[in-house]
């Protein structure tokens, strides 16, 4: 049975992720990741949710291993966006707008979207 710091490796490895990157991105120590690797030993819970959107999980799935594709809980309706992104400026623009330049944003982004159908 795999551990959560083998599946964390992978997903790194899957994600094409250095594990400086992961670092910088988590704000994990490199040398306690290595330590997930060398001592095969585990994060501790306070860093689940920041890994598990880092490497685009669910913590669920990072924890067991398994998708979870229940019926019971809702879908998540949350992006996780980095601000040093192009879609993070664009995000950051749009939040710095009035209510009225916001919806003329969303009405070109729709004239857009209907265009291409």
């Amino acid at each position: 049975m795999k551990t959560i710091s083998d599946r964390i490796f992978e997903l790194i490895k899957e994600r094409g992720m250095s594990q400086k990157y992961f670092s910088e991105k988590t704000g994990i120590a490199q040398s306690t990741i290595s330590d997930w690797k060398k001592k095969k030993t585990n994060p501790v819970s306070d860093k689940i949710l920041i890994i598990s959107e880092t490497l685009g999980v669910s913590p669920y799935e990072l924890l067991s291993g398994a998708e979870h594709v229940g019926t019971r809980s809702n879908e998540s309706t949350t992006y996780v966006v980095d601000k040093g992104t192009e879609l993070g400026s664009l995000i950051e623009a749009y939040q710095s707008m009035g209510t009225s330049d916001q919806k003329r944003i969303i009405g070109y982004m729709q004239a857009l979207m209907d265009m291409k159908k």
